[in-house]
């Protein structure tokens, strides 16, 4: 798109020269929240702002709602979108900054040049169905997925214009009778019931994008919106002019019920079947002969951004490098003559050869993307190159084991009602187990059941299910008993730690938080109260309001006697924290720090905080305090981290962000000691034992990375089991058991690694 100059009489005729730091050098478009600029830093980066209308800045609700386009941008902003760079939901005029992708849209590639080739769709779709994976991830519905929101760059498709997405945990919601969406490419139920839309209307819509891409038209095509609808609704889609191998897998997406619609997990590997070889190179858009240094005409929201196309040469009449393989690869797919298909019928040897080269070339570029991996975790894995020490040998008789606890058979079932294989209450055999370690035992939950490993060899000790709910987080030992709390937090058991039955249960439906710590159990309320029960018996011991905390947060770690009650002011420039004893109630220390800070961790009496941004909850710091000599320190860094997680060692405090970084900030010498991009799009909390930190990533592979240098020491194999399109929500942390490490992962697994050797698993 070039950039246009400003004009017209209205009241944004006249550029503004700034948006916050960024210089705003001329204008891209303008769209129905804003208008969208061309912009600088002061280091000559160059960027998309969009800026809000005047009219629609002075209405609190909209700019609830561009906080919230924020929010889910910043949340999925990566490989698959216009990454945020900055943004001001506040200012006079709000406003979002993001990166400026020189890139035409679908829409305008269409429109310029065309219906795409088969080989272009495959590869268009297997982008977007990247994409929808990684926002649908971080919990976001994009809800407006159409040809001019699809930037068509040259290493992929960049989804954009995250304006009437919604996170899941989002407080704002669609008001009754209003339509959300762009209607040839909304979803059935969108219409039907806009409350509801969940993350297979972004596959409805990646249909009928893809639709458009073959044919020009969408599949549900009409003058009249209200006729859109309708046939969205009630009708088939029309599918004329779609390639053959395909048009099955489209009407899959179109289906009419959110349910029959493929997860984006299926739809890379349906598009895997599809072709014989699948292309995965990023998708250069044909640019006509004689306009392959013109820019594209039109304006495109980008997340608040614009795009403007990159000039490339064109090659012979119009086909650009790219178009020619394409070709290519349709004259392979269908057979490049009737000549080649008889001889191929004939004797059978090319078409043999024809496959056995794909089986050899698949094989070569799994093995290069398994390399390509590992170099990117952390520049290969030490041990095994020249010069580099030998990996550490693994303990005489420590050895590697799994099981999944829901089927496994326990060793005490004999004569044991609570045991056994069969689970009343309908123990679930999927579900990724989270685990903990306390009374010599790995002590594991999953949906309906909680387990007892032996964390020598992976046997089940005892099994005990849970009646109805989920299990909320891994068993917690307190007071001499299993900790477990079922129900959705509605609901505590504690269970005998040698035998799984239940002694004593509480209902604590009636408390906004829990903890067990210290031997007790501590339910805060929305009022400041906080009730501490004796964790061997449940009997109430204290119950009074913490001053100073108009609701009661409890939060506590591992190792630590005391319990803390956290509470940042509503405009995040201070946060206060109170040390309670969970035994007596009784107020230890109390202080009120700088900033919006959130509790990882303690180490010898001292507290760690990240100290994150009050609107997006980014990370800009990490803080120590101690309350010995009511000192704190603040140590920043370079960049700020989304949605960071962390670990306290030492005076070390470890930070996994969303995005896949790992960072190391040491305390003593206040600087960063390391940076690692792990390529791991969500990792868990991590866990540190003081030589090596270690992290699970979504698909069930675990991590360990050295704490004094920041390299990949080793990674399991990934366990995603049957339902590989699933990801859990909440990513289980791994846990430390003696010689070995162990994690549950998504396919219902328990494994057990050896820990001082990484380089084996």
């Amino acid at each position: 798109m070039t950039p246009q100059p400003n004009a017209g009489t209205g009241t944004e005729a006249e550029l503004p020269e700034y948006a916050g730091q960024y210089r705003l050098e001329s204008r891209l478009g303008s769209g129905g929240m804003g208008v969208v600029h061309l912009a600088s830093s002061a280091s000559g980066l160059r960027l998309a702002v969009k800026v809000v209308h005047a009219e629609f800045a002075k209405d609190p609700e909209f700019r609830g709602r561009f906080r919230q386009e924020v929010g889910a941008a910043r949340r999925v902003s990566g490989a698959f979108t216009a990454p945020v760079v900055d943004a001001d939901p506040d200012a006079a005029l709000p406003w979002m900054a993001t990166l400026f992708i020189p890139a035409p849209t679908l829409a305008d590639h269409v429109k310029r040049n065309g219906p795409m080739t088969a080989a272009q769709l495959r590869r268009l779709m297997a982008g977007l169905a990247e994409a929808l994976r990684d926002i649908h991830r971080v919990g976001v519905v994009h809800r407006d997925l159409k040809p001019s929101n699809v930037l068509l760059a040259e290493d992929g498709p960049k989804v954009i214009d995250f304006g009437i997405s919604r996170p899941k945990d989002s407080e704002l919601r669609t008001e009754t009778g209003k339509l959300i969406g762009t209607p040839p490419f909304m979803a059935p139920e969108q219409f039907r019931r806009p409350r509801e839309v969940g993350p297979a209307a972004d596959i409805f819509a990646l249909g009928s994008v893809i639709v458009h891409a073959a044919t020009g038209r969408g599949p549900f095509d009409s003058d009249s919106p209200y006729v859109v609808a309708y046939q969205v609704v009630h009708d088939e889609p029309d599918l004329t002019g779609v390639p053959e191998n395909l048009a099955p897998l489209l009407l899959r997406c179109l289906a009419k019920e959110p349910e029959d619609r493929p997860t984006p997990d299926e739809l890379m590997r349906e598009l895997r079947s599809v072709a014989a070889l699948y292309d995965t190179q990023s998708f250069i858009p044909a640019q006509r002969a004689d306009t392959a240094m013109e820019q594209v005409d039109g304006a495109v929201e980008q997340s608040g951004g614009a795009a403007a196309t990159g000039g490339r040469p064109a090659k012979r009449d119009g086909l650009s490098e790219r178009d020619e393989r394409d070709q290519r690869d349709e004259r392979d797919e269908s057979g490049a003559s009737a000549e080649s298909a008889e001889a191929a019928d004939a004797t059978g040897a090319p078409r043999l050869r024809r496959r056995v080269l794909l089986v050899a070339g698949a094989v070569v570029l799994a093995v290069g993307a398994a390399l390509g991996t590992v170099q990117l975790l952390g520049g290969g894995v030490p041990g095994q190159q020249e010069g580099a020490p030998p990996a550490a040998s693994a303990p005489a008789g420590v050895k590697p084991w799994e099981t999944k606890p829901a089927s496994a058979k326990p060793a005490s079932a004999k004569g044991d009602p609570t045991a056994g294989g069969s689970t009343a209450g309908g123990a679930s055999a999927g579900g990724t187990p989270r685990c903990s370690y306390g009374e010599g035992k790995l002590l594991c939950a999953q949906p309906g059941l909680v387990s007892a490993l032996d964390p020598a060899d992976g046997s089940v000790l005892w099994r005990h299910a849970i009646a109805e709910g989920e299990v909320t987080g891994p068993p917690v030992v307190s007071g001499g008993l299993v900790h477990v709390w079922a129900g959705g937090d509605q609901r505590l058991e504690a269970l005998d730690p040698g035998s799984g039955r239940k002694r004593w249960e509480q209902d604590v439906a009636a408390y906004d938080n829990t903890r067990s710590v210290g031997g007790m159990v501590l339910l805060g309320s929305a009022d400041g109260t906080v009730t501490g029960l004796d964790g061997a018996t449940g009997e109430r011991k204290w119950s009074h309001p913490i001053q100073g905390h108009r609701e009661a947060l409890v939060t506590s770690f591992d190792g630590d006697r005391l319990a803390y009650l956290v509470t940042a002011a509503d405009d995040g420039s201070s946060t206060r924290v109170t040390a309670v004893d969970p035994v007596t109630g009784d107020v230890r220390w109390d202080a009120r720090l700088r900033g919006f800070l959130q509790p990882v961790g303690s180490e010898e009496g001292r507290l760690f905080f990240l100290a994150v941004d009050n609107v997006y909850q980014d990370a800009n710091a990490v803080v120590r305090y101690d309350p010995e000599n009511r000192k704190s320190l603040q140590v920043r860094l370079p960049v700020q981290r989304q949605q960071a997680v962390a670990a306290v060692r030492g005076d070390t405090v470890f930070l996994a962000a969303t995005g896949g970084s790992l960072v190391a900030v040491d305390m003593g010498t206040g600087k960063q000691r390391w940076s690692l991009e792990t390529s791991v799009s969500r990792g868990s909390t991590p866990v540190a034992d003081g030589e090596r930190v270690y992290v699970m990533a979504p698909d069930g592979r675990l991590l360990a990375v050295d704490a004094d240098t920041g390299k990949l020491l080793g990674q399991t194999s990934p366990r995603l089991g049957e339902h590989s399109d699933r990801v859990s929500a909440v990513l289980p942390v791994p846990v430390v058991a003696g010689d070995r490490v162990c994690a549950g992962a998504p396919d219902g697994t328990v494994f057990a690694v050896v820990r001082g050797d990484p380089s084996g698993w």
